[in-house]
């Protein structure tokens, strides 16, 4: 009788990944990169935070490409999202991902048109609580 009145609910878990990455060109330009995903409700979401700012920009999930790099091999994925910036579309980040490996990440600013390369640094040491210590 009591399960028939206390409403029933599922436990959701955010898993949060924090990568970092530097420029590969140009000035020094390092960013985390954050991405939030919900197993039950299958809602992901992303932000990124440059090294020189204490606020994150919000990304807007745009899509994601698979593509067979070699027969039998793992997949890559490429997945766009979209910055937005004080309610404005300011560009986009696109990182291609092959397993755990992140193969690129490119962020295009829409107002110039330019279009930057980053690598991502695994010897950052990184959490969802401290971000990348730079």
């Amino acid at each position: 009788m009591l399960l028939l009145v206390l409403p029933l609910t599922a436990r959701s878990e955010v898993t949060t990944q924090v990568s970092c990455f530097r420029s590969l060109e140009g000035k020094n330009i390092n960013f985390e990169f954050r991405t939030y995903y919900d197993s039950i409700t299958q809602w992901s979401g992303a932000g990124v935070r440059y090294s020189k700012s204490k606020k994150a920009i919000p990304l807007v999930y745009r899509n994601t490409e698979e593509e067979v790099m070699t027969e039998g091999g793992p997949y890559q994925f490429t997945t766009t999202w979209v910055e937005v910036s004080d309610g404005v579309v300011t560009g986009e980040y696109e990182r291609a991902t092959q397993g755990a490996r992140v193969n690129s990440m490119y962020y295009t600013n829409y107002k110039s048109g330019k279009r930057y390369s980053f690598d991502q640094d695994i010897s950052m040491e990184a959490s969802p609580e401290t971000g990348c210590q730079w």
